[in-house]
């Protein structure tokens, strides 16, 4: 698996997956989805691995990402700031076109039993542009009449990539009082910890799922080829079942700009730019 790395080839499609794990989780997630790509469309897809949110977002703009794979709050920024359209968008496991955050705690932490018991909290997030890890919870919070200075501490996870397991792993540390995280982030560390130990305390109201876009002057026959060849995977199709399933999702269905206007209009709420400075 490589690092971030643009080759100068001018018949090579780069995809990036936003790295919300691990570089190896987003490499064994898509390697099979790149694979099947390659062969339908006889494009020359390569992945690449963006070691942040933020250097995901700013190689789409240098054109370095082709295709970009990533929440609906990434998507917005890149489409606003970049010309990036989106094309497609996923159908999660659960059979819905959309996801919720989930904001969790220990299970033995019997301070916190309701919403209201996270003030005054220390409260460890994904990254300030996830969606389901804290744009959605905090407009959740916001909801019910909780605000960011409310809190008694608030931070993200650290470093590059597997920051939704950092999450996970904080709380189960005991090093935060909460955190928040995207619906289906738990079965990730199902290995590592006992699950039984953290509480899903909250769950947001569910937003647009992850959604496929073209960096702007993208080749339209190319999208055209991307689109057609997601589009006809087939879960009935034991092959086919096989990929989707180590990707983590059931289908891949169109997608056009304005299936993402609820995002926007959640990113007004929480108080986001989407033309704020992307090295913040």
């Amino acid at each position: 698996m490589e690092q971030v790395k643009f080759e100068e080839e001018p018949s090579l499609i780069t995809y990036a997956y936003l790295p919300q794990y691990s570089h190896t989780i987003s490499y064994s997630r898509h390697h099979a989805l790149i694979e099947y790509l390659r062969k339908k469309t006889g494009l020359n897809i390569k992945q690449i691995f963006p070691g942040t949110f933020d250097q995901h977002m700013e190689m789409v703009g240098q054109n370095k990402i082709d295709i970009s794979f990533s929440n609906p709050f990434i998507y917005i920024k890149i489409a606003h700031n970049y010309g990036a359209k989106a094309f497609a968008r996923i159908v999660e496991m659960t059979g819905k076109d959309e996801f919720r955050g989930q904001i969790i705690c220990r299970a033995d932490n019997v301070s916190i039993q309701t919403l209201a018991d996270c003030r005054q909290k220390r409260w460890i997030a994904v990254d300030s542009t996830s969606a389901g890890g804290y744009l959605y919870p905090l407009g959740h919070f916001l909801d019910h009449g909780i605000t960011k200075r409310d809190f008694k501490e608030i931070v993200f996870a650290p470093g590059p990539g597997g920051k939704q397991e950092k999450v996970i792993l904080s709380v189960y540390a005991g090093k935060y009082d909460i955190g928040t995280i995207r619906e289906g982030s738990l079965d990730v560390v199902s290995a590592k910890i006992d699950l039984n130990k953290i509480r899903v305390l909250s769950m947001t109201d569910p937003f647009p799922g992850w959604v496929y876009a073209a960096r702007r002057n993208l080749d339209k026959k190319i999208v055209e080829k991307l689109k057609q060849a997601l589009g006809a995977l087939d879960f009935n199709d034991k092959e086919h079942r096989e990929i989707l399933e180590a990707a983590n999702f059931i289908k891949v269905i169109p997608s056009v700009d304005s299936d993402f206007d609820s995002v926007r209009q959640l990113a007004v709420k929480v108080g986001m730019s989407l033309g704020e400075a992307l090295n913040q």
